[in-house]
């Protein structure tokens, strides 16, 4: 990641990580991207208590991306129109998780998690995405 628009000495910022994520985007093959749709992108620094809560997550730092949202195999065209779905990207435990690794780049991490997410956007499990992943 480039130093340009930024302080040197500090951490990468909300808005860095999501150029970083934007970024990561925008390289996924364009079928991927046409078939994430309409999946909306946000960044903080950390999840809510609401949402560790949730999940049963005592630390905010283990959680570094989430998706919420009705995943696509979960659609249906007869149904409601679902409420718009999100894929989160908590700032703090990936900027953590990036320093402790010291074996990725931070975009490479930020691409990671986004498109780890993304497969949960698709219906995919944990175990499946390690599978294809593993792959």
């Amino acid at each position: 990641m480039s130093d340009e628009g930024r302080t040197p000495g500090l951490a990468p910022s909300l808005e860095d990580i999501a150029r970083l994520a934007e970024a990561a985007f925008a390289e996924l093959p364009e079928a991927f991207r046409r078939l994430a749709g309409e999946v909306l992108f946000r960044v903080d620094d950390f999840p809510d208590e609401e949402v560790l809560d949730a999940l049963g997550i005592q630390d905010p730092f283990e959680l570094t991306g989430l998706y919420q949202g009705v995943d696509l195999a979960q659609r249906s065209i007869l149904g409601p129109a679902p409420e718009s779905s999100w894929i989160f990207l908590y700032r703090r435990p990936l900027l953590d998780e990036w320093a402790d690794r010291g074996d990725v780049t931070l975009a490479e991490l930020v691409s990671h998690v986004l498109v780890h997410e993304i497969g949960h956007h698709f219906g995919l499990s944990d175990d499946q995405i390690d599978l294809i992943e593993a792959r």
